[in-house]
């Protein structure tokens, strides 16, 4: 046999408040636990306002990570001239040549993508 408990909604909704700011605590919780152990990157506000001002993300991760043209190519196999052909807008680069980036610079795909775009 079910048993039931008959509450007031105003109690219901403030129960269920303090359920979903439990539920926000424990993933705050869980990402400091990430920075601590050196597995979740703070990105700085800077490279953040770069990407929502349109900034081409490729260029904004290349120099957030201080990579040259160059030494992002080196690094990816990727040629230096796709690279700069990426970061200009005039190409959008293949699914294969993204990933190669992104490895390199130790960022998602998705991280590569206009966030105006998405």
């Amino acid at each position: 046999m079910n048993e039931m408990v008959t509450i007031p909604k105003d109690e219901y909704l403030r129960l269920k408040a303090i359920e979903e700011d439990m539920a926000d605590l424990s993933s705050a919780a869980e990402v400091l636990a990430r920075i601590k152990a050196g597995t979740e990157e703070l990105i700085p506000s800077a490279v953040v306002d770069r990407l929502l001002a349109g900034d081409a993300p490729l260029t904004v991760w290349r120099e957030h990570r201080g990579l040259s043209q160059a030494e992002l190519a080196r690094q990816s196999g990727v040629n230096r001239i796709q690279i700069i052909d990426i970061e200009a807008g005039r190409k959008t680069g293949s699914a294969a040549t993204l990933k190669k980036l992104a490895t390199a610079l130790k960022i998602d795909m998705d991280d590569l993508f206009d966030a105006r775009d998405q």
